[in-house]
């Protein structure tokens, strides 16, 4: 008999701290099948969504309002306004601020931004970025030193970071920030690895990040997981999702 090791469920803690679920997840601006995709974020649970390429042109904003609806979660931040990333949340999350970043054209290449925030679960404070790093090495090293350097000026002592980096963890881009964060994965391994593509995984360019006083309690690609097959992985998008459990200190 097959035993699958569950992540443990959002909750607050006597001392203030909380646990939380964030989930990463490219959704190919919605291209694919959004029902499918709609209950893989579902199944999953999370308090935060980190999307990249969110629907950036006619009506995106009411069609990424309709996945956020269909999977229990509301638009925090981002979409068309970062150049495609975005965060959802779920109304556990008590909102301080957000800000929507466009990180500097290179001419010739995809416009690339930041989605940032700042919220509360209970007295956990919390900075949160979602990003999607360029297909090109060295603007993409640049962009990995400003995700970090946007981290510090959030203005707060615990922080998750993620998206789709276009790197797998042996570049110099998923190294610079893993020597920077804890690269979740590596931290509490759990579940499948490797998140391109589902019909065939065989790379890991898809991470989330968190800094060093917030205790990893696994991450990874939810496979044979209650509610999520395999069939609505590969429909949902070309990428496979990465869902990390988080226990935040209070602040």
């Amino acid at each position: 008999m097959l035993i699958v090791m569950l992540l443990p469920n959002s909750r607050t803690e006597p001392d203030g701290s909380a646990v939380i679920r964030v989930l990463g997840y490219n959704v190919r601006s919605l291209r694919d099948d959004t029902d499918a995709l709609a209950r893989v974020i579902t199944a999953c649970a999370p308090d935060l969504v980190l999307v990249q390429e969110a629907p950036r042109f006619f009506r995106w904003h009411k069609k990424l309002a309709r996945l956020a609806a269909a999977s229990g979660q509301v638009i925090l931040t981002g979409g068309a306004t970062a150049a495609g990333p975005a965060i959802l949340c779920n109304l556990r999350a008590t909102v301080e601020r957000t800000e929507d970043v466009l990180l500097p054209l290179t001419p010739g290449l995809h416009r690339r931004g930041l989605a940032t925030a700042v919220v509360r679960f209970g007295r956990a404070r919390l900075g949160v970025i979602s990003c999607h790093l360029s297909l090109q090495k060295d603007e993409r090293y640049e962009q990995a030193g400003m995700l970090l350097d946007r981290l510090a000026h959030l203005g707060v002592e615990h922080a998750v970071a993620g998206g789709d980096l276009n790197e797998r963890p042996d570049g110099p881009s998923f190294r610079h920030l893993a020597a920077a964060l804890q690269d979740c994965r590596t931290t509490a391994p759990w579940g499948g690895e490797f998140t391109s593509t589902p019909a065939n995984p065989h790379q890991r360019i898809d991470a989330v990040f968190a800094t060093k006083g917030i205790e990893v309690l696994g991450c990874g690609v939810p496979l044979n997981q209650p509610g999520i097959t395999e069939a609505d992985l590969r429909a949902a998008t070309d990428h496979l999702p990465v869902l990390a459990a988080l226990k935040i200190p209070a602040s």
